[in-house]
């Protein structure tokens, strides 16, 4: 018996190499956007990057003619604090990060200290501190429990790649014998914080991303419909490589444009999302 898929009526998507490369924005992004805003349908950007904050996320955008509400932006920070909050409310950390995870913290009301924190929380930042690190592992060695709000090992620059959170985390677990425990893309924990963000349900939510290790394993785990664009880290050549596929492969979010209308409607009839 063929399972009928039920109508979209929720939308994640990842933000860099979907909608963004750096701050130029990739043509569709702002038409796709204003479709949903449009719809009247929930929706949120996810990014693993800690680094800012949903307002300077907003700004970013908004600089590439992109216009989003804050709220309607989710990181790795945001849902790296609310599963601190969620387990230890009003805890304490020493924190290796930029603004969008220091801020996050401080508005879930956790301390930030080096003395005998109850967690080192590992984060994006674009100047790591081998003092920062070296104080990490002496804090993990004693006890304090390990996170990283994503476990991606490099971004880009205009320069080239640049290490990332998932690199400094390897650095640390080599030093210490302790993994961290991710909480960003692919975790699904991610997704599912997104989806009751907006009270949607995964059902009826598609994820679109552009990397095949992350946006669409968590996707998929997390029980979401998926796109794969092919405008950021995943080749067409590399999609047979994994064990899993996208529901659908589109070349850029132009193409999801024109879509989202269909794919939101209310009928029974629902265009073939495979196809």
């Amino acid at each position: 018996m063929t399972h009928q898929k039920r109508p979209i009526r929720a939308w994640l998507s990842d933000m860099d190499g979907v909608l963004v490369h750096e701050e130029e924005p990739i043509p569709g992004a702002a038409d796709f956007v204003a479709r949903l805003t449009g719809t009247g349908r929930p929706f949120l950007l996810l990014t693993n990057n800690s680094i800012f904050t949903p307002r300077d996320l907003k700004a970013r955008l908004h600089r590439s003619g992109i216009d989003v509400p804050e709220d309607a932006i989710w990181t790795s920070a945001l849902a790296t604090a609310q599963f601190l909050d969620d387990q230890r409310p009003e805890g304490t950390a020493y924190v290796i990060g930029e603004a969008g995870l220091t801020t996050a913290l401080h508005e879930i009301g956790y301390v930030m200290t080096d003395r005998d924190p109850e967690y080192v929380v590992l984060g994006e930042t674009r100047t790591y501190s081998f003092e920062a690190i070296t104080t990490a592992i002496r804090l993990i060695e004693r006890g304090a429990r390990f996170i990283a709000t994503n476990p991606d090992v490099s971004g880009p620059s205009q320069q080239g790649s640049i290490p990332a959170t998932g690199s400094v985390a390897a650095l640390i677990t080599k030093a210490t014998g302790v993994e961290p425990y991710f909480v960003g893309k692919p975790n699904p924990l991610m997704m599912r914080s997104a989806l009751n963000r907006i009270d949607a349900h995964s059902e009826t939510t598609v994820m679109i991303g552009d990397r095949m290790d992350t946006d669409m394993i968590a996707g998929l785990e997390a029980g979401l419909r998926t796109i794969l664009v092919l405008t950021g880290s995943t080749r067409p050549d590399q999609v047979d490589r994994y064990p899993y596929r996208p529901t659908r492969i589109v070349d850029s979010i132009a193409d999801v444009v024109e879509l989202v209308e269909a794919w939101t409607a209310d009928h029974e009839e629902i265009v073939d999302f495979a196809r």
